[in-house]
Order: structure tokens, then sequence, then C-alpha cells
């Protein structure tokens, strides 16, 4: 079998497609490019949504993205159990599509926040998580204004009692997010969303605080070869 392929989407105004798709081949994968516009998945083993600005969050941030063509066909498979990643703008795209519950709003005190991040593995057992341990602390960089993850208190209850919440943040919370949420998936474990990103720590020669963000990648091709 050949290597698995991660479909990269790229939207309007998306900055990290190029970083997602080098994260991807790094890891032994096939990074395959999705326009927003089309409607073809191209028969992608997995999706990777990118972060960005998409659209230039001049509505919610991912809120026009999730009109895109392509979501029309990203939302369904998903739900069916195709494994998707969002990042950051990712991320908020994911639970705009309510893929993902809750909403990613202001960061706390309303400033942009760019540093390298502390966050726990929360949940090892996710289609994006499984080479690493469960308690697990990695490094990654974050760099977002509308980062803090916000949802009713029986959706927090509910993502907390079932172990949905996958990363947390450790030493300090760079945004407020309720309960230190860094990351959260659904009730499947194929669809992960996180605000810090894992596609800018899987090579020194980037200046990257770390190679801790290998772990998504190389997670998500186990599933499908045998590395």
């Amino acid at each position: 079998m050949g290597a698995a392929r991660v479909g990269v989407v790229t939207f309007p105004g998306t900055l990290d497609d190029q970083d997602a798709a080098r994260a991807v081949r790094h890891a032994g994968g096939e990074a395959v490019p999705l326009w927003h516009a089309d409607r073809d998945l191209k028969g992608v083993d997995a999706v990777f949504l990118p972060g960005g600005f998409s659209y230039g969050d001049y509505l919610r941030c991912g809120a026009i993205s999730r009109f895109a063509p392509l979501m029309e066909e990203l939302i369904p498979a998903a739900r069916a159990g195709l494994p998707v990643l969002g990042t950051c703008n990712g991320f908020q795209i994911l639970c705009e599509a309510h893929l993902l519950p809750g909403a990613l709003t202001r960061n706390e005190g309303l400033h942009y926040i760019c540093r390298d991040q502390r966050v726990r593995v929360e949940n090892a057992a996710t289609a994006w998580t499984g080479d690493y341990a469960s308690g697990q602390e990695i490094l990654l960089p974050v760099k977002h204004g509308e980062g803090r993850y916000v949802a009713d208190a029986a959706t927090i209850g509910a993502l907390e009692a079932g172990g949905q919440v996958v990363f947390r943040y450790l030493g300090g919370n760079p945004n407020g997010s309720m309960n230190d949420i860094a990351g959260i998936s659904n009730e499947a474990g194929n669809i992960v969303g996180l605000m810090p990103h894992p596609e800018h720590a899987v090579e020194d020669l980037t200046g990257a605080p770390s190679v801790d963000g290998r772990g998504f990648f190389t997670s998500i091709l186990k599933k499908f070869v045998n590395l």
C-alpha cells in the first residue's frame, strides 16, 4: 500500500497550507491540495484544515468558509468517519460547521497572542493523537486573536465526561479558554480541532520551538500504513 493521502484545504486567506503540506510529507505521507471552490475530496484518507485568516475573518472566524463548496463534501464525509484535523482557523471552521461543539471567541484581554505554549495531551486515543501518551506535555506555537474556547455548561460537562478534551493549556492560559481547553474532538475521535499549530513544530530547520507536532502526522499515517 502506498503512502496515506492527506488533503490540505486552502481557502482565500489561508496562510499555513504549505506548512501543513510540508508536515504531512515530513511524516511520510502524500499531501493532496484541496481548493475551497471544488467539490472533490480526491479520494483522500484524511483532511487537514490549516490555520490562517480565511476570507479575512470579516465575519466570525470560519463562518464564511463553512459554506465553501468543498465543505459540502467534507461535512458528510467527516460525519461518516473521515479523519479531519483543524488547527487555529481550521478549528474555528470545524465549530462553525457544527462538526465540533462550542465556539472560538476573542481572546481574553483582546490581544493577539503569538508565543510558544505548553499543552498536555488529555486523550491519546483519537485518530490524530495515537503517537502521544495520555498526560504527555508538548510544546507548540500559538498565534491567534480569537482562540478562547467557549461552550455552555452542559457541553463542557459532556466534553469532560466523554474524554473529548484532547489538549489542555499548561503554564498559563493564553486566551481565557474555558477549562484551559486547547483542543477537542467529536465523540468518535476522528475529528480533532485545536488552537496551537503542530504543523509549525515538525523540524528543527524552521526554528520551531520543538518537533512535538510530528506526532499528529505520524499518528494519522499509522492508521493507514505500517511505518
